[in-house]
């Protein structure tokens, strides 16, 4: 009986942080949006050196918050995965400089990467909280000077839960390794359990490990820990390879060539802040850009436009009527017309029911600027 309440406790705290996450998600990145966004244009204006670091400094800072929103979401079931082919070592060279800050200078923060690309086919995003996470707990699991290691291979043999013995198949294996006291068995029997945590209180959620794990077994693989006392701990990641080719990751930080166009767009957005930068953005781009703050003014854009509107891009979440709503009816007003949806968030039935395009919240302006001239060209 005991164990059937712990269970059913643990349930209502799983629901409970769904809802919460979900509840605040759509106003949490509409503010992460208008940072990213004002700074993202912000950095390709000519600013001295001293201005620079700063722009840069707060929008790390809103990327980082990002992350944060995501591993609620992700967490509640409630994120979209947009997952390509991408070389885990080119994302692990990238996310060095973020980590040499993270780790304390005490310690030594080591990488062996393979000498050919990791590929994976994964949500480089979530990757990203994967390896941060696990570097952030293994430099909280030494109180003094040690060494965390990073480091890749590629490997025979098909990675994760799939059949080993399929010809060709290869992985990607990443392991993480830290040289801290190590633990006893007890700590890493609950390790992937939501809340568990070895932390002080107000130091640790207990969401880090499970959430991990979470991301890894979508993309196909499996985490494990290996750990003795007085020998440190390992965590060794397996995802299995495709064979496609390695997408070429963006630098986020360069905004000088964004995709242009000349094409209208009708803009629908219930938050004026996050309305007024979008649209900026685009106007920028060289688009002619109409704005609608919600289901029932668009509509009435749509019917009193004398041109043609060539894309509509819209929230999801909005009060007056949400965004599938309004483009059920826009299109059947403008057959001609693409849709793209922004969202924080958004259910699996929003994005599997015929939906082409969605951009994410907080998004920058390359981010923007790509899925408008993406969702364009496939007219």
């Amino acid at each position: 009986m005991r164990e059937i309440q712990r269970d059913l406790t643990q349930a209502q705290k799983l629901e409970l942080v769904g809802l919460l996450a979900g509840g605040i998600a759509h106003d949490f990145n509409n503010l992460l949006a208008i940072v990213l966004g004002h700074t993202g244009l912000l950095l390709n204006e000519p600013l001295s050196a001293r201005q620079l670091k700063r722009v840069e400094a707060i929008h790390h800072a809103g990327e980082r918050a990002t992350g944060l929103t995501r591993r609620l979401l992700l967490f509640s079931r409630r994120d979209v995965r947009q997952p390509h082919v991408f070389d885990l070592n080119a994302l692990i060279v990238d996310l060095m400089k973020m980590l040499r800050r993270l780790i304390r200078e005490d310690i030594d923060l080591v990488t062996r990467l393979s000498g050919e690309p990791a590929k994976i086919m994964a949500d480089p995003g979530q990757i990203e909280q994967v390896i941060i996470n696990l570097a952030i707990n293994a430099r909280d699991a030494m109180a003094g000077a040690g060494v965390v290691t990073i480091e890749t291979a590629v490997v025979d043999g098909a990675g994760g839960p799939g059949d080993p013995d399929t010809p060709g198949a290869r992985s990607v294996v990443l392991t993480i390794s830290d040289s801290g006291p190590g633990m006893t068995e007890d700590v890493k029997a609950h390790l992937f359990e939501a809340f568990f945590t070895t932390k002080a209180p107000g130091e640790g959620t207990g969401l880090g490990l499970v959430t991990a794990q979470g991301i890894i077994r979508q993309s196909g693989g499996e985490i494990t820990c290996e750990s003795e006392l007085g020998r440190g701990a390992t965590f060794t990641i397996s995802l299995p390879q495709p064979v496609d080719e390695v997408a070429p990751m963006a630098d986020p930080w360069v905004y000088s060539d964004l995709p242009r166009g000349t094409e209208t767009i009708l803009l629908v957005e219930d938050d004026g802040d996050v309305r007024e930068i979008a649209g900026e953005i685009l106007t920028q781009q060289g688009y002619r850009v109409l704005s609608a703050r919600g289901g029932d003014a668009a509509l009435q854009l749509l019917e009193r436009h004398p041109g043609p509107i060539h894309l509509m891009l819209t929230d999801v979440v909005m009060p007056d009527m949400s965004g599938r709503k309004l483009a059920e009816q826009a299109c059947g007003l403008r057959t001609e017309m693409q849709v793209v949806y922004i969202s924080g968030h958004t259910d699996d039935v929003v994005l599997h029911a015929g939906v082409l395009g969605f951009l994410r919240k907080p998004f920058t302006p390359l981010g923007l600027a790509r899925k408008v001239r993406e969702t364009l060209d496939l007219r």
